[in-house]
């Protein structure tokens, strides 16, 4: 890792250099500490054994414990936010990109699942201003990702003429939800939980009726 502190029980770790990755890894410890202990009960001395780098290195590359957590915060939002984006990007036609949000953003979550809890529970607490600001743009944009998906597919007629921002909000709840019950390594992945989730919201919970008297079906929905 580029790294000078050695490993080995005894050594004294000093100040890591600057053209190492060491922020990254505290930044992986810290979130894992704080998504599993809560923002309160973790201490500096507990990151600093989980990532073997002294607090000196640590207050090296962060001013405080807060610093840490609003790092957290915020890169992982740039990340979703530019993964998300990307994945969507790709995709044609509203239907197809909402699939391409949801999907990505559950497949997201999965693969940066620690950083992702600590990132929710954390947001409303930061304390700089400069940093919760970013962090309020970036929540911005993704909404606006969102919410323009919705917006076309009610000007193309492929959606019901739903409010854009209400249904937004509707669908990262839904995705945001899975934090609280979602736990990586099940028989389910998180994208195919977040395809059941557009089959619902596309497809609905009405049945079609049934003129033919044979057993009824769900409404399909084309695309998903």
């Amino acid at each position: 890792m580029g790294s000078n502190v050695s490993d080995k029980p005894g050594k004294r770790l000093g100040r890591p250099p600057r053209t190492d990755n060491q922020r990254e890894r505290i930044l992986r410890e810290a979130a894992v500490l704080f998504a599993q202990s809560g923002f309160e009960e973790s201490r500096l001395s507990d990151l600093a054994q989980g990532t073997g780098i002294s607090k000196a290195g640590i207050y090296h590359y962060f001013r405080s414990k807060q610093d840490v957590y609003d790092a957290i915060i915020v890169q992982t939002l740039q990340r979703l936010v530019e993964y998300v984006g990307a994945v969507v990007e790709g995709a044609q036609g509203p239907r197809a990109q909402l699939l391409a949000f949801m999907t990505a953003h559950a497949e997201f979550f999965e693969h940066n699942y620690w950083a992702f809890c600590a990132m929710l529970i954390g947001f409303s607490g930061m304390r700089r201003r400069e940093m919760r600001q970013e962090a309020v743009d970036l929540r911005e944009r993704y909404e606006h990702l969102l919410r323009a998906i919705v917006a076309e597919g009610v000007a193309r007629g492929e959606f019901r003429a739903v409010d854009a921002a209400m249904t937004g909000r509707a669908v990262l709840s839904m995705l945001n939800w899975m934090a609280r019950w979602f736990h990586p390594g099940g028989p389910k992945t998180a994208p195919e939980f977040a395809r059941v989730y557009v089959d619902l919201l596309l497809g609905g919970l009405l049945q079609e009726p049934n003129l033919s008297g044979g057993p009824p079906t769900l409404r399909a929905c084309p695309g998903v």
